[in-house]
């Protein structure tokens, strides 16, 4: 039996350190203390976020380049992962080991990756190494050579990791799920590619992807730390005048539409545990019902122990250890999902709990008690993404790409404030569809007897 979460004792002490962390956070600036952000956009069309932050002699950079896989053709699923993989594996006048070794030498961190709505590269120094920082920062990004030896080690080392991810049940359901769910739009294909797209890369198709798409204006980078913005100004002129600027076409999408009916997935394994994900599309980041859809699904499945489905599935009825429900809202309509591992014989009695919970929260308000703990933890937990600068930096990022203003951090405590159980029960009611799921279950079928009608 899994062992039993937070007593209410224990739960209420971890609402009032959350609304006593939101006041310390959440309350004005004193006069003394660093100025709120600022926004520039520099000649070649960068835009740039400046958080000054001097209480240690650090700066954090984020950059997101709109690079991300939506942009990969179909046939060459991987392609924005390689490329922003290959950014810092050679340059015009560095070699990766060179690029390695300068970056250790400061002591600071330089790092670039993928995902499916952008790239990104990451750079940490001392405030005293900064220029050299910049200089391997602006290099990687503005000079990469994308050396033929190293794409195909990035390649093989990629294939590899496909190939053990097939080992991993979670991940054989996840990526049946997103197929499913997304249909023709580019979310149903993970990131890395696939074993069938990745030898079709070529480096002519790295270089031309690069040379579309990694342009300043195409470009957001927040600068977190020990730094002024006369400082930034400078910096960006002496490293990054020289990208050029380019007219870059917007991606062309095909849009994921709602199921028109319920769809079941059964992929056999000599598994004793069932891995189990459902649901459907979802909601975009900009969408205006966001906030409501948060605390909704905080009640629902994503509030770790205080969340419904946990109560149930797991307290109440003991049929897995963990379970959570989550929204992934990005640029385009992500997914709905709840996911969870229970024995294979009590696959289908999860299943249906699981249904049962969804309707309850789409017909029956929500209580009082509920939306105060969750507005408590969601308002009170919020600083929490903000303690450090590298935290700072990547959310003045997202916000930037996300449109949602640089007084966001200072409306975030309202937006959840003020939603009301009505707004739970109509979003819920809008959003959640039980009769118009993606099922997935990985296990052993002729154990788990999964009803498919």
């Amino acid at each position: 039996m899994p062992t039993r979460g937070p007593n209410n004792v224990n739960r209420l002490w971890i609402l009032w350190l959350c609304a006593g962390l939101a006041a310390v956070f959440l309350r004005p600036l004193p006069a003394d203390a660093a100025p709120a952000a600022k926004r520039i956009v520099t000649d070649n069309g960068m835009t740039v976020l400046i958080q000054e932050a001097h209480s240690i002699p650090v700066v954090n950079i984020q950059v997101i380049i709109k690079a991300g896989s939506i942009r990969d053709p179909e046939d060459k699923a991987g392609l924005a992962h390689l490329t922003a993989a290959l950014l810092d594996e050679g340059t015009a006048t560095r070699s990766s080991v060179q690029i390695a070794d300068a970056i250790d030498f400061i002591g600071g961190d330089l790092s670039t990756g993928a995902s499916d709505d952008y790239a990104t590269a990451s750079l940490r120094v001392l405030k005293k190494d900064l220029p050299t920082g910049l200089e391997l920062l602006s290099d990687v990004l503005i000079h990469p050579s994308f050396p033929e030896s190293e794409l195909d080690r990035k390649r093989q080392e990629t294939l590899g990791a496909l190939l053990a991810q097939e080992d991993q049940p979670e991940e054989v359901a996840d990526k049946a799920f997103d197929e499913i769910v997304f249909g023709p739009n580019p979310y149903h294909r993970p990131v890395e590619g696939t074993p069938a797209t990745l030898p079709a890369i070529r480096r002519e198709d790295v270089v031309q992807f690069y040379t579309d798409l990694y342009r300043p204006n195409n470009t957001i980078m927040a600068i977190v730390g020990d730094i002024t913005e006369a400082e930034v100004r400078e910096g960006l002129k002496t490293y990054f005048d020289a990208w050029e600027r380019k007219p870059v076409s917007p991606p062309v999408i095909s849009p994921a539409g709602p199921l028109s009916r319920p769809v079941v997935k059964l992929i056999d394994k000599d598994l004793t545990q069932a891995n189990i994900i459902m649901g459907h599309l979802g909601i975009d980041r900009k969408n205006p019902d966001y906030y409501a859809v948060t605390v909704m699904n905080y009640i629902l499945g994503g509030g770790g122990f205080s969340s419904r489905l946990m109560k149930d599935i797991r307290d109440n009825q003991g049929l897995a250890y963990s379970i959570g429900s989550h929204f992934e809202a990005s640029t385009y309509p992500g997914s709905f999902s709840v996911s969870l591992q229970t024995r294979n014989a009590a696959a289908q009695r999860a299943i249906d709990g699981v249904l049962s919970e969804i309707r309850r929260i789409r017909t029956a308000p929500v209580t009082d008690q509920e939306m105060e703990e969750t507005k408590a933890f969601l308002i009170g937990s919020f600083p929490l993404r903000l303690d450090t600068s590298s935290k700072i930096a990547n959310f003045l990022a997202q916000v930037e790409y996300y449109g949602l203003g640089l007084d966001y951090a200072d409306r975030y405590p309202k937006l959840i404030g003020t939603v009301k159980k009505a707004d739970v029960q109509r979003v819920a009611q809008k959003y959640l569809d039980p009769d118009h799921l993606a099922l997935v279950v990985v296990a052993k079928q002729s154990e788990a007897k999964i009803r498919q009608e």
